[in-house]
């Protein structure tokens, strides 16, 4: 028993190690400029974005957030954040997507700034396990190692994405590498057959003038 138990924990603290990652707080100036936060999510993926943003209304300062993706779609652009805030979408592609913030001085002098915590969760770890426990009636253990088994297919659903990726970008690297092969070996052609018609002009031309 010590053995899996050990196992267990192990998993258990890369697991929390890796999601932890996603934790991040800093200070937001009142400066009007955008501070975004990027991460990747694949298709049809649950995230839950919290922001926990110090201050209150109406005290001269206004933090605006907005949450889009590379491609263009927005999931979520709450006004005039103060307390915590909690987005929850479900990614439309494979793509980056930014979490931004802006801090706009209504009021008051000097410069102001709010105290920002974010934490991004995404897919296992985005949904409530505790719902889930208590719904299906499962054991704490038992509801650990489906938490982990799930990561553990996140994970190896983005290897096969990447791989399927580096296989893209390798076929694209042959096939430009094949074209530029010809288009050299055509210029190479072009360039002697160019050479050979100097060469029988000027024999032309100098004939023709009866230098040679």
């Amino acid at each position: 028993m010590a053995l899996p138990r050990a196992l267990l924990q192990y998993i258990c603290s890369i697991v929390l190690l890796v999601t932890s990652i996603n934790a991040l707080k800093f200070d937001l100036a009142a400066d009007g400029r955008q501070r975004c936060i990027r991460n990747f999510v694949a298709r049809d993926t649950l995230v839950v974005v919290s922001a926990v943003v110090s201050g209150t209304k109406g005290d001269g300062q206004t933090v605006n957030m907005l949450i889009r993706d590379a491609v263009g779609n927005e999931y979520g652009r709450p006004k005039d954040v103060a307390g915590e805030s909690r987005v929850v979408f479900t990614s439309h592609a494979d793509a980056a997507f930014d979490v931004c913030f802006e801090n706009l001085l209504t009021g008051g002098r000097g410069n102001p700034s709010r105290h920002i915590e974010l934490d991004v969760d995404i897919g296992a770890d985005a949904k409530d396990w505790s719902a889930i426990q208590a719904t299906e009636k499962l054991k704490p253990v038992e509801m650990e190692m489906r938490r982990i088994e799930e990561m553990m297919g996140e994970i190896v659903g983005e290897m096969d994405y990447l791989r399927q990726r580096e296989q893209r970008l390798r076929d694209t690297n042959e096939s430009t590498n094949t074209r530029v092969k010809w288009f050299g070996i055509g210029t190479t052609m072009l360039l002697i057959a160019l050479w050979g018609w100097q060469i029988m002009y000027l024999r032309a031309y100098f004939r023709s003038k009866h230098l040679i």
